[in-house]
């Protein structure tokens, strides 16, 4: 069942089994709040297991890209157009949030963007591989991200 987050009244819905689901659910409505202001664009998620095409592309270009394989499993995921990109995000149990932006143009930005909610650690797929700048946000705390170009079409 698709679930419309909320970035004014934050909830942990769809994440309670994550260890740090308070701040999973701030990361996530951070995510909502940039799209509405960016694009008035309303995110929605579906439980992973309801969408997955979404996860499947996700792991596909982690795979191909960079052999990537993440272990933590898949609670959420969306995808969405706007403004000629074509976004993809997927939630994980363990924290981590990663969305593919893939500009539908030719020779328009493509990318993979990793972003690690507060209180948890780097996992290990990705430790050696990134180095993940820091923001702050009122939603959800201290955000560490990284990210990396896409090169293959997709």
């Amino acid at each position: 069942m698709p679930y419309i987050v909320d970035f004014k009244d934050v909830s942990t819905e769809g994440l309670e089994s994550s260890p740090v689901a308070e701040k999973l659910a701030g990361l996530r409505a951070n995510e909502a709040r940039y799209y509405k202001n960016k694009y008035d664009h309303t995110f929605t998620v579906h439980p992973a297991s309801e969408v997955p095409e979404v996860v499947d592309r996700v792991s596909r270009i982690l795979k191909e890209e960079r052999d990537i394989v993440i272990d933590s499993r898949p609670l959420e995921a969306t995808a969405f157009e706007v403004d000629g990109l074509r976004m993809d995000y997927v939630f994980y149990e363990s924290g981590l949030s990663i969305n593919v932006m893939y500009s539908i143009e030719d020779g328009g930005k493509r990318a993979v963007g990793f972003k690690l909610a507060e209180g948890m650690d780097v996992p290990e797929e990705l430790e050696s591989r990134f180095k993940f700048a820091r923001q702050k946000s009122k939603l959800a705390g201290v955000i560490r991200g990284s990210y990396f170009v896409i090169k293959g079409q997709y």
